[in-house]
């Protein structure tokens, strides 16, 4: 999934004066989308792990790539590219459990 964020956007006002960057929840919550696109809505998350490597400016396009992991929860690792480059990354996990299919008692 491509985004930008528009250089109007209510975040960048104080982030930072005279030299805009998009906030990492910005670019998080744009990560979010991109599985809920194709997964349906999700509760409750966590992030074990994200890295921010290079700023994201106001107006530049992005890609976020996504990549399923096997596990009990449902699970994702994501890059967030900017040209190729790598801006950022880390694991998203939903607080849902996996279904394994057979009856409880």
């Amino acid at each position: 999934m491509q985004f930008a964020v528009p250089p109007d956007h209510p975040s960048l006002p104080g982030h930072f004066p005279g030299r805009p960057v998009v906030p990492g929840v910005v670019v998080l919550e744009r990560v979010v989308e991109a599985i809920e696109a194709t997964r349906g809505p999700l509760r409750a998350l966590r992030l074990p792990q994200v890295k921010f490597v290079q700023p994201l400016l106001p107006g530049e396009t992005a890609e976020v790539v996504l990549e399923a992991v096997e596990g009990d929860a449902p699970r994702w690792r994501f890059r967030v590219l900017r040209e190729g480059a790598t801006i950022a990354s880390g694991e998203v996990v939903s607080a849902e459990r996996r279904s394994t299919g057979g009856a409880t008692a």
